[in-house]
């Protein structure tokens, strides 16, 4: 009898794991609508950042968009880590959670895992954007210059707050490569 319910117990967990790790975005945290991807795609550069194990050390970094024949986006991540003096690049692909027009994605860098793409602000000419994860652990702000103006940061970092996220966690990316 005891095997049986550490059966149902095991198999429990495992089912709410599943369902915990497909998680797509905070709670709080409301994806853009009107968004037009092929607006979106291109080279974009990381303002600010969360860090995480997969940018540990890495400045100078970008993203590039491009659509994938499937219709999916092909993601590239590259930085470089002052440290090792070497370029890390990392390629994967994102897929729209429901509707294309709502800046809500999930993307993968690793197979079958995916994990939370949330645009939760973009300026109206595609040149700015703020970008929440799967949780309040993951904030990016990105924009296709190498800085950004002080009214955007502003902007970016009180919907950030307001959204419930640590804004003095980011860190500020420094591009000089």
């Amino acid at each position: 009898m005891k095997k049986i319910h550490l059966s149902l117990l095991l198999v429990f967990s495992a089912v709410i794991l599943l369902f915990s790790s497909c998680q797509q975005k905070a709670e709080q945290a409301q994806p853009i609508e009107n968004f037009e991807v092929k607006r979106y795609l291109g080279s974009w550069y990381e303002i600010a950042r969360f860090d995480f194990k997969f940018e540990k050390d890495l400045n100078n970094t970008t993203a590039n968009y491009s659509l994938n024949e499937d219709g999916t986006i092909r993601v590239v991540n590259k930085g470089y880590n002052p440290f090792t003096e070497e370029w890390k690049v990392a390629e994967g692909k994102a897929k729209f959670v429901g509707e294309e027009n709502i800046g809500q994605l999930k993307v993968s860098f690793f197979g079958p895992f995916y994990s939370g793409y949330n645009i939760l602000a973009l300026d109206e000419n595609y040149q700015f954007a703020l970008i929440g994860g799967k949780d309040l652990d993951y904030l990016w702000i990105l924009s296709r210059a190498k800085t950004i103006p002080d009214t955007i940061k502003e902007e970016y970092l009180k919907i950030a707050e307001r959204t419930g996220y640590d804004t003095s966690r980011l860190l500020w990316i420094e591009h000089n490569k």
